[in-house]
């Protein structure tokens, strides 16, 4: 894998952690409608995105800065990334940023999001990363967020399954979960309270899928 057609957009696994079918809509079947949310927080990146660097002595700060790595299948940008450089010039450190419009939260979408930012830096730049910041604007404040293996690992199971579903071409079901699709822009595309299953109903559709295949199997 060498080409960035071939690549996965970091910004797909947080749509893929959130919501399949959102992933789906998005970069399988190219829907797209925005909503307030993510119209602020379009705003906010172009705002951000406006690449330029700041440099002193053995520290520079790069704005939109451009992201890839050929082993994990990523592409994307970093809003920011904070880098400390050794006398020689030679980069000893890499620390990227991302901004975000509202709170800090649970939910690891945007964790998720700036791993794999680091893990493109990282072999960009040949360098360990160990952890990262996110900046939310609503909490006026960076929180600090530890790049373990296991969110590591979960970085590269979305990728996996990123390119499992483009490959298949298929945009799963529709699951009505209200905390997420009440946020959603996609909400009116997708209808998930008319043509999508109930959360509570998810597990008795798998056991009557599962039932389903059996039948077939025994005959």
């Amino acid at each position: 894998m060498n080409e960035d057609a071939d690549l996965i957009p970091i910004s797909a696994l947080q749509h893929l952690l959130f919501c399949e079918r959102q992933f789906a809509l998005i970069h399988i079947e190219g829907i797209w409608s925005e909503n307030l949310f993510t119209a602020e927080g379009k705003v906010l990146h172009e705002r951000v995105h406006q690449e330029h660097h700041e440099k002193r002595r053995l520290y520079r700060q790069e704005f939109g800065m451009a992201v890839r790595s050929l082993k994990s299948g990523l592409i994307g940008k970093c809003d920011l990334v904070e880098l400390y450089l050794e006398p020689s010039g030679k980069i000893a450190e890499a620390f990227p940023v991302e901004f975000k419009r509202g709170k800090n939260k649970e939910e690891e979408e945007d964790k998720v999001q700036l791993c794999a930012q680091a893990m493109c830096l990282e072999e960009m730049l040949d360098i360990m990363i160990p952890e990262g910041q996110i900046y939310y604007l609503q909490d006026h404040r960076r929180t600090r967020i530890a790049l373990d293996q296991a969110l590591r690992k979960k970085v590269v199971q979305l990728a996996d399954r990123a390119r499992e579903l483009i490959l298949k071409g298929e945009t799963p079901l529709a699951i009505f979960e209200k905390r997420k699709c009440t946020t959603c822009s996609l909400v009116e595309q997708c209808m998930p309270s008319s043509t999508g299953l109930q959360s509570k109903s998810v597990s008795r559709f798998i056991r009557a899928q599962l039932k389903a295949t059996e039948s077939e199997c025994d005959k």
